[in-house]
């Protein structure tokens, strides 16, 4: 980067600007910016920020352009629009920086939806808590609508590979990942419900809302099997998968 392209990059930051900064207790803050000063011949910038809510704190960034270009100093990653808070696809954010991503991961958790959408990839995070999300009637919402037309969801990923196998007749692959007690043999539970009942014609007509088919039952009774074979307790899961899991549904 040129000393033209460290000034056309610090024309995102004037007065008023917000960006996040690293904080011990919380990882990222956010924090507004209150003066700029950037010296073109001596090639040199010099921000200042107040912390939101907390005027006495402020942070001060320096750096010289040869920094910049080096990479040796990065500037502030930059705050989102507020209309843009909560949005349901990471991708859509004007900002895509990891500080971005966890404020708006976290704007989401507290408004209850620990769903997201990270273009095809959907971020999950787990509340710890039985959450009224996963009912017949929300189930049946999702079966055979476009994945965008509803809130993220498991269910929105299932019926996007079902319809993949229906329209396309290709196998369809679903990977969840993540660490130890992020939910990832829940999520496999609730996926493969979705696939034994959401296009399921053999339940009876006269069967309880909530009661499970014949195929459902026959699918979700693998599960104890498989778990049976090398789990462990860890700090933050007392049933962990100590093996990776490969299930073939035809």
């Amino acid at each position: 980067m040129s000393g033209d392209g460290v000034l056309t990059e610090l024309k995102a930051y004037a007065k008023g600007t917000k960006a996040f900064f690293v904080d011990d207790a919380e990882a990222w803050v956010q924090a507004t910016q209150t003066s700029k000063t950037v010296d073109a011949e001596a090639r040199t910038v010099q921000m200042t920020f107040e912390r939101d809510g907390h005027a006495e704190t402020e942070y001060k960034f320096e750096a010289t352009f040869d920094e910049l270009n080096a990479k040796t100093k990065v500037l502030p990653p930059l705050c989102n629009p507020p209309q843009l808070e909560g949005i349901d696809d990471l991708t859509s954010l004007s900002y895509l920086n990891e500080p971005a991503v966890l404020h708006n991961l976290q704007a989401r958790y507290a408004m209850h939806n620990i769903y997201t959408y990270s273009g095809i990839v959907l971020v999950a995070l787990n509340p710890f808590a039985r959450v009224p999300l996963y009912s017949q009637d929300t189930l049946e919402a999702y079966a055979g609508r476009m994945r965008g037309e509803l809130e993220p969801h498991l269910f929105a990923i299932s019926e996007d590979a079902f319809q993949g196998m229906v329209r396309d007749r290709r196998n369809q692959t679903i990977i969840v990942s993540g660490e130890s007690g992020a939910g990832k043999t829940m999520s496999a539970k609730y996926i493969m419900r979705y696939f034994a009942s959401a296009h399921d014609d053999t339940k009876a007509q006269d069967a309880a809302p909530d009661a499970i088919s014949r195929v459902e039952e026959q699918i979700l009774a693998t599960n104890p099997v498989l778990e049976s074979f090398g789990n462990a307790k860890t700090t933050r899961n007392d049933n962990s998968s100590r093996f990776g899991k490969f299930l073939e549904i035809r």
